[in-house]
């Protein structure tokens, strides 16, 4: 345990590995109808945080989102700092958020106040479980002793590799996040057609629409169809299924998922901070695939050390 390592709660790390591996998980902060809630509470299984908002999404309720703030991120990262440890923080892409951006503005400011330190930001190229499996990854091999610079060598090297199949099965939410027109939400709605999702291979990485299906049933055999074309060595690994408050779907895709001979599945209620854009009853597979970036990626990955910033 050479290093401390945290998350921001789009992350969607599970309670039982946070405290498996000792994360550190720094919350978004949500506005429900005007009262701020925070994405994830400590002491409060995340189940019941997660099964109350999606809730109150069903009932209309008025969400807005914040990203996670500059110094928010420096209260978080100083303890560790203090006592002379490193800290390596996975966030979202920088594409569906700015908290990559405040994440290493924080990392600049604290680098000059501890230049013996080394502070890694890690943009994953991901969102919800994916940049989830990532951070599980690290904290995995900080466990066999590797240093800092190794786990985000081998981060760097496999945040294209996670693979993301995304269901949603009302398409206001995607209008209201403004990622289709009122008139497409309406007559997709009153047709249902279901799109799907994921995150492409673009630098940074985006959430795109890739195609779409007639019907709940349709759009979860294209994830399974997916999974099977682009899935490397399932046998290998544990992937991941985040859901918005659509439990049996989650199960029914879990157990596909094991005929298949994936060594596990992990099943968590999706983030609401990315669940508030999507809404109720999205479905997301998370994996480890063929690799999916289509061009050089841009400096998005920081480590300072030193008072140096540096691509890894």
């Amino acid at each position: 345990m050479n290093f401390d390592l945290f998350v921001d709660s789009s992350a969607n790390v599970p309670d039982e590995y946070v405290r498996r591996y000792q994360i550190t998980v720094i919350p978004y902060l949500c506005l429900v109808n005007g009262e701020e809630k925070p994405a994830v509470e400590e002491g409060v299984p995340f189940d019941e945080t997660a099964g109350e908002f999606y809730k109150a999404m069903r009932a209309g309720a008025d969400i807005k989102t914040s990203l996670i703030s500059k110094e928010r991120f420096m209260e978080a990262w100083l303890p560790s700092l203090e006592s002379g440890r490193d800290v390596f923080t996975v966030t979202i892409t920088s594409s569906l958020s700015g908290t990559n951006a405040q994440a290493v503005a924080a990392a600049k400011e604290l680098s000059e106040r501890f230049p013996s330190r080394t502070i890694v930001v890690a943009d994953s190229c991901n969102a919800s479980l994916g940049e989830g499996l990532l951070a599980i990854g690290v904290a995995e091999r900080r466990e066999l002793g590797m240093s800092i610079e190794a786990c985000a060598a081998w981060l760097r090297e496999n945040r294209y590799r996670v693979n993301s199949q995304v269901t949603v099965d009302d398409l206001k939410f995607l209008h209201r996040s403004g990622r289709v027109s009122g008139i497409l939400a309406f007559a997709g709605n009153l047709l249902g057609i279901k799109p799907m999702l994921r995150a492409d291979g673009s630098s940074p990485a985006k959430l795109v629409v890739y195609g779409k299906q007639k019907g709940r049933r349709k759009s979860l055999e294209e994830i399974l169809r997916a999974f099977d074309e682009n899935v490397v060595e399932p046998e290998k690994q544990t992937v991941a299924i985040a859901h918005a408050d659509c439990v049996a779907d989650a199960e029914k895709l879990k157990e596909e998922l094991l005929k298949r001979g994936v060594k596990d599945v992990i099943v968590d209620y999706y983030d609401v901070c990315t669940g508030s854009h999507v809404g109720p009853g999205t479905i997301a597979l998370f994996y480890y695939g063929k690799p999916r970036r289509t061009e050089k990626p841009a400096i998005e990955f920081a480590l300072f050390r030193k008072r140096a910033l540096a691509p890894v």
